[in-house]
């Protein structure tokens, strides 16, 4: 299990370690600003050869303290250091300041605006330190250091090698909330901070959430977390509970015993459209078989019984033509354990009646695609909504279940910590009373009671080839068929989210929504089973 914390988490285990006795800030200061050295060393080996020239920008915080630091050490190792800083020297905390007297002993510090680093940027830069603001950073971003950001990124941008300067941001690439992954604008709301993209990230201790929430994996380039020395226990200390990053999902859970049977592993029914709207059901169900269920069904009108029992051998087919008929059906077969409902369902009367009567049975259910447009139409199916219930929503369809989130998420941030997806999420799964899949690049998942993980597609685990039609359908039947499997909906949505990522890197490039269910054997044998 892989934690993220909050700005305030994080601060809170700091504050909680150093009320103890067992460290100083300033020690904490010292291994950060040595974590930072290093991991450019480490990411960038020709830096270590010889010396080199560095500009160091230094905040008004102990983000910039780190950044002190940092120059510091890069003198001492005898390179040329430009060091800017944002704020008076004046107003820095303790130990920020100590670092920085530290730092004036041995060189000059610049005011960091526009005119200064135009006019001391010189020779060919090889290393740029971003510790103007970390994690902490909470108020709106003003015109200055909108300014400065922009003079840095023009001088790096004109430089006749593009890749001379390699960017390490301390933490957080600057103007980048923490707990969101958004960048904040200033106080008008107007613009974001321009961008100053890093090629490797810092981190301390343990991930924040916005390393991979939002536009922070773009921003952050490469993440590495670095171990300051504090002891695992002050995690107790961070409230409310620690958001999960999903890592893996374990060979145990999904493995299959000898001598069980096929109605072991549930029974997972998958209802489609009529005639010319099966495919998406298809794919739905392939998943789920794909994925482990014992059996999997579709369910279709008559007149796509055709079509339908022509493109399907293991998954087997039944007339669902109106409400009766489904809720004669799972009254019959108690073995029908998992529904799943919305790819290419369609969103006339029927299907809303066939949601309706989904609902009514309080199954496993994954509602997905045209089902959320129904329920987002209707209060009374959004009512019936139950807690073995899984929402499956793009960003699209969150906006029409949930608008008055949507729009809250939608507002431009402007101090932090910003509202984030992973806010967004909670308040939807406590306001359908169910799990809620909110998916993208940075997947969300929350129950209501605020439970969340985040399944992040980013850094050495992006899969950019999902941007592809039919593969939210695929992630609904891996839902679907974990939950006949029996895995509680929170288990089952974060498994499949996993599964669905790992299927995606198997295939790779040129990936179709139809190859997913079939790199599931490969992937799952990596997990040993």
């Amino acid at each position: 299990m892989t934690e993220l914390l909050t700005s305030a988490q994080m601060r809170a285990i700091e504050q909680a370690a150093i009320a103890s006795g067992e460290v100083t800030g300033l020690t904490l200061m010292e291994r950060a600003g040595r974590g930072v050295v290093a991991a450019a060393f480490g990411q960038w080996p020709d830096l270590r050869a010889a010396p080199q020239r560095a500009v160091v920008l230094c905040g008004p915080g102990n983000n910039g303290g780190d950044g002190f630091v940092v120059a510091r050490l890069l003198k001492e190792r005898g390179w040329e250091v430009a060091l800017y800083l944002f704020g008076d020297p004046e107003k820095l905390p303790p130990d920020a300041r100590t670092n920085h007297d530290r730092w004036a002993a041995m060189g000059p510090v610049a005011p960091m605006d526009a005119a200064a680093i135009a006019a001391g940027w010189r020779g060919t830069v090889r290393l740029v330190v971003d510790a103007v603001f970390g994690t902490g950073l909470t108020r709106p971003v003003g015109g200055e250091i909108h300014a400065a950001l922009a003079a840095i990124q023009g001088e790096i941008d004109r430089a006749r090698d593009r890749t001379a300067a390699a960017v390490v941001a301390v933490d957080a690439p600057s103007g980048l909330c923490m707990d969101s992954g958004r960048r904040l604008r200033d106080a008008e709301g107007a613009a974001p901070v321009p961008p100053l993209p890093a090629d490797l990230t810092v981190a301390f201790h343990k991930a924040k959430l916005g390393h991979y929430l939002a536009e922070g994996p773009a921003a952050c380039g490469r993440v590495v977390v670095h171990d300051i020395g504090l002891d695992p226990k002050w995690n107790a200390e961070a409230e409310p509970p620690i958001t999960r990053r999903v890592t893996e999902v374990s060979a145990a859970e999904l493995d299959k015993r000898g001598g069980d049977h096929k109605y072991g592993y549930g029974h997972a029914l998958v209802l489609s459209g009529g005639a010319g709207r099966g495919g998406a059901a298809r794919m739905a169900a392939r998943g789920a078989l794909r994925i482990g269920a014992g059996l999997v069904t579709v369910g279709c009108p008559p007149g796509a019984l055709q079509e339908n029992a022509a493109q399907l051998d293991a998954v087997m087919l039944r007339s669902v033509g109106a409400d009766a008929d489904l809720s004669s059906m799972l009254e019959a077969d108690d073995r029908l354990n998992a529904l799943c409902l919305g790819p290419g369902l369609g969103t006339g009367a029927r299907e809303r009646q066939l949601v309706a009567a989904a609902l009514r049975a309080g199954r496993a259910t994954v509602l997905d695609a045209d089902a959320l447009t129904l329920i987002a139409q209707d209060p009374a199916l959004f009512a019936a909504l139950h807690e073995a219930c899984v929402l499956t929503p793009h960003a699209g369809e969150f906006a029409r279940l949930f608008p008055e989130i949507a729009r809250r998420l939608g507002d431009a941030p402007t101090s932090g910590p910003a509202y984030s997806r992973l806010d967004a999420a909670r308040a939807a799964a406590a306001r359908a009373g169910c799990t809620v899949l909110l998916k993208g690049p940075d997947t969300v998942i929350a129950t209501p009671d605020g439970e969340a993980v985040v399944n992040a597609a980013a850094y050495d685990r992006a899969a950019p080839w999902l941007a592809t039609a039919g593969a939210g359908d695929v992630l609904s039947g891996f839902v679907a068929g974990l939950l006949a499997r029996g895995l509680a909906p929170m288990r089952a949505a974060e498994a499949a989210a996993w599964l669905h990522v790992e299927a995606a890197r198997e295939v790779g490039p040129g990936l179709i929504a139809e190859d997913l269910p079939e790199a599931l054997p490969r992937v799952l044998r990596g997990l040993g089973l």
